[in-house]
């Protein structure tokens, strides 16, 4: 018997009446991909409120790398609820964040003296590196990515490339920022092929500093190394190495987003290491807390005293529940070597994507990096025209069929792949059944001739 066990379609009568106490009771601007209410987890599997069973290729946008309910983080916050659940790292300190704090700086990559503090979520993170970063320099101006996702706050919407729904109606945004076009190969700006190029995007930063700010103008470059909600697209490590020494000929900091790409999903415990580069600034976020919120900045040791006493901080930062599970989430990536673990259903994923994509011209590309992986579909591969409809076609049939599944990308027709890192074998295989009968479904649909009127 498979994992996967349905007692009503999708969604089921108690979702449906959720669904509509959540229309009276809710935002509208409140978006939720899947059509069920979750009622209990376990691992990599959701149970939902009419009793069906799912497989979570999902979660929670990234935030469970080491799968729903951990036993090892639950312990740790039972633990954790005995000692004391609230107290202000900013009023009386603690020494968990301490502790995590030196397993963070001793993890993070470079070979220099690191600290690091802790906030709620990614965005308030990114939000931090930007003003650590301008504060150290004395510079106010950032330089960031199309196609980047860095939060929902003024200044990270600011940062955040794609319009609808981040940006649309919520300006005016932050000034003194400025972007250029990532290393989408696949949708290259510059109509180039990688490597014949030489990371000639990389390079337009210096053109920037020509035409657009004033290297001495720049407090930080930002980037992500692995583009998350712009479509799981990961830059070639030329193209950060380049971007990096740019940087540092102009005393630009280099600041490193690696909330969606951190705590292993790309076969490292961050995505730097696999492109061998060290920033001076680390993001880091959703699975750190292993379920809970909590998001981190790593970097050099002078840059992070620079600013004054109290310029950082926050309530809830560190709080002490989350610190407690981040603990247990470093030991269990250690313990189950789940980096190593992610290499292997990147490899498992991207072998199965590659027969799909030589079946349907619909599917244009596969990439990723080590989990982090992602399918595109175009409506064909001469024009490589986004075909967003098939994409939340695909996502809609898995989600009937028991697999919870997100799509992704500025264009909004990027399949992405989110699975706890620590999924059994046999479950996964059962989800890539399940994602291959819907796309089976959804491309046999689009090459169906039209009805005659």
């Amino acid at each position: 018997m498979g994992a996967i066990q349905l007692r009503t379609s999708i969604p089921g009568p108690a979702s449906k009446e959720l669904w509509r106490r959540r229309r009276l009771a809710v935002p509208a601007g409140v978006y939720s991909a899947a059509p069920v209410f979750i009622a209990r987890s376990e691992g990599a599997l959701v149970e939902d409120v009419d009793g069906n069973r799912m497989i979570d290729f999902a979660g929670g946008i990234g935030c469970l790398n080491v799968g729903h309910r951990a036993p090892r983080v639950l312990a740790a916050l039972r633990a954790q609820l005995d000692r004391y659940l609230h107290a202000c790292f900013s009023v009386t300190p603690y020494e968990p964040y301490i502790s995590l704090a030196e397993k963070m700086n001793a993890a993070a990559p470079g070979g220099f003296s690191k600290k690091t503090f802790f906030v709620n979520s990614g965005a308030e993170a990114v939000e931090n590196a930007v003003k650590i970063a301008r504060c150290y320099t004395g510079r106010p101006a950032i330089v960031c990515f199309e196609d980047a996702f860095h939060g929902r706050t003024l200044l990270t919407m600011s940062l955040t490339s794609k319009t609808h729904p981040y940006k649309a109606g919520f300006g005016p945004f932050a000034g003194e920022i400025y972007r250029l076009p990532y290393a989408y190969c696949y949708r290259c700006a510059y109509s180039k092929k990688f490597p014949e190029c030489k990371v000639y995007c990389a390079n337009e930063l210096r053109t920037l500093f020509q035409r657009g700010v004033a290297a001495e103008a720049v407090a930080a470059v930002i980037a992500e190394p692995v583009l998350g909600e712009g479509g799981f697209v990961p830059g070639p490590r030329e193209f950060f190495k380049t971007v990096q020494q740019i940087c540092r000929e102009h005393g630009i900091l280099f600041i490193a987003d690696e909330v969606q790409t951190g705590i292993g999903r790309t076969g490292a415990l961050f995505a730097c290491q696999r492109l061998e580069i060290e920033p001076d600034l680390l993001v880091t976020a959703k699975s750190l807390g292993g379920g809970l919120p909590l998001a981190a900045v790593t970097g050099r040791a002078e840059v992070m005293d620079a600013p004054g006493l109290g310029g950082i901080g926050g309530t809830f930062g560190g709080n002490p529940l989350s610190l407690a599970a981040a603990l247990a989430v470093l030991e269990i990536m250690d313990d189950e070597k789940l980096a190593a673990r992610a290499d292997e259903l990147g490899d498992r994923f991207r072998a199965r994507a590659n027969h799909w994509k030589s079946r349907w011209p619909h599917i244009g590309d596969v990439r990723g990096l080590g989990a982090m992986q992602a399918m595109e579909f175009v409506q064909d591969p001469v024009s490589r025209a986004p075909a967003k409809a098939l994409a939340e076609d695909v996502v809609r049939r898995c989600h009937e069929r028991g697999l919870i599944i997100l799509n992704a990308g500025t264009f909004g027709n990027v399949i992405r792949l989110l699975v706890p890192l620590n999924i059994p074998r046999p479950q996964f295989e059962e989800g890539l059944e399940v994602l291959e009968g819907a796309l089976i479904g959804a491309c046999q649909k689009q090459t169906e001739p039209t009805p005659a009127v």
